[in-house]
């Protein structure tokens, strides 16, 4: 039985131009450019100076407080300057930018120890040390999301292996490669947690990663295999904890709250490199695919590579793009200059040529309540999208506005072809700044 979620829809996935293709390590020969902002929180603070040589997996940027992370140089090279660039959401942010001399030097890892001669704390504290996030978009320090207030009170720890996002392959392809990796990445986090056990949660349309998952946990008491029914947005983190322990949280609570820790594939074996190998994050498994795209491809794609860089890798475009988006289509960023930096958080470049992209025009609400049958968070994507677009914050919220995740199902079943997501986000934008007033 394939455990679900209520709402939802089943988009074309899009998967199969990558999903064969074997992760392939790239090693990038131009500039490098590292924000100091590629996570929740605040930005790091630089340790480096113009006309500084510096190897790779060196760290360049400190943590600056507790919810931070540090930067590390993915390459070896020389410091040019610290100075404001764009990243992929359209921000300037101050970055670090690297001169690549090409030689790939690599400096001392970080020090650690057998995991069963480690405390809890120096588990946590390697993996503050290494500069991991997660992975999956969002961007929150992973020690922050490992040390709950209550431990004892941890009874799932779930890994977000549903990469439902439509032609998304990264995940797919490092469960089949490295599953050895994810799961002793599992088993370190278990570690931590006395009472929890461990999910590997994974939809029912990948049976490959499913057999070689249980294989390998055959003899765990601890770890789970549950699959999952294939279905959008499946990996969205309140459906997926649903799905996967039918325990419920709303926007107001954080998965510690419902005794739950979920992390995504990338983000656990960033961890196992760690706390095992010492290797601070510097790379990240990369899907470039697209009807555009000459060579869909996964890559192994060290963090500060433009995505201009990264394209060529693929054989650059076949078509003219009518859109390119960093991540999925349902939740991406479209990109209007590829000279922007791959980051901790980047997980795709999808380029779509006019034959995919949809040419349409938004006409009015015909009260068809389609986007209230789709939607996962049980609003009313219509009203909500009214509240925004009239500027009224306080209806917006009485209809649990917050409560949306911006998974873009309303938008995708929308018979008038109403921008609902985009105005829904606008408002949730404006609603939450004003609550940390």
């Amino acid at each position: 039985m394939a455990f679900t979620f209520r709402g939802g829809i089943h988009p074309f996935d899009g998967k199969a131009m990558s999903k064969d293709k074997p992760i392939q390590e790239v090693f990038p020969e131009g500039e490098m450019v590292y924000p100091l902002s590629q996570h929740i929180g605040k930005p790091a603070v630089p340790i480096v100076k113009k006309g500084d040589r510096v190897l790779m997996g060196q760290k360049i940027a400190e943590a600056d407080g507790y919810v931070s992370a540090p930067v590390y140089a993915s390459v070896s090279g020389t410091i040019k300057g610290i100075e404001k660039r764009r990243t992929l959401t359209g921000d300037m942010v101050n970055s670090i930018i690297l001169e690549n001399d090409g030689l790939y030097e690599e400096a001392p890892r970080i020090p650690v120890r057998p995991i069963a001669d480690m405390t809890r704390g120096e588990v946590i504290n390697i993996i503050k040390e290494a500069g991991i996030v997660g992975m999956g978009g969002a961007g929150f320090p992973t020690h922050v999301k490992l040390s709950p207030k209550n431990p004892d009170k941890i009874y799932y720890v779930i890994v977000n292996c549903a990469e439902c996002e439509p032609y998304l392959t990264s995940d797919y392809r490092r469960m089949l490669e490295d599953s050895e990796k994810l799961v002793n990445g599992l088993k370190i986090m278990l570690a931590l947690y006395d009472h929890a056990e461990g999910i590997l949660a994974v939809e029912d349309n990948k049976p490959d990663c499913i057999k070689k998952l249980k294989e390998l946990t055959i003899d765990e008491a601890r770890i789970t295999v549950k699959e999952l029914k294939t279905k959008y947005p499946q990996g969205s983190e309140r459906q997926l904890i649903y799905a996967a322990t039918k325990r419920a949280i709303n926007a107001s609570m954080l998965p510690a709250d419902a005794g739950c820790i979920v992390n995504n594939v990338d983000t656990v074996c960033a961890i196992y490199n760690a706390v095992i190998e010492g290797r601070p994050l510097i790379r990240r498994v990369i899907t470039v695919t697209g009807d555009a795209v000459r060579f869909p491809q996964n890559y192994l794609v060290p963090c500060g590579m433009s995505y201009e860089e990264l394209l060529r890798e693929a054989g650059g475009f076949k078509k003219e793009p009518a859109k390119i988006i960093s991540g999925g289509p349902m939740m991406g960023f479209a990109l209007f200059d590829l000279s922007v930096p791959t980051t901790k958080t980047s997980s795709a470049l999808l380029c779509l040529s006019k034959d995919e992209v949809a040419d349409s025009k938004p006409t009015h609400c015909i009260n068809c309540g389609r986007c209230a049958e789709v939607c996962p968070g049980r609003v009313l994507p219509s009203k909500l999208a009214d509240f925004a677009e009239h500027n009224d914050e306080e209806r917006f919220l009485k209809y649990n506005g917050l409560e949306c995740c911006e998974c873009g199902c309303c938008s995708y079943v929308c018979p008038a072809k109403r921008q609902l997501t985009q105005s829904i986000k606008s408002m949730r934008k404006i609603a939450l700044s004003h609550r940390k007033k």
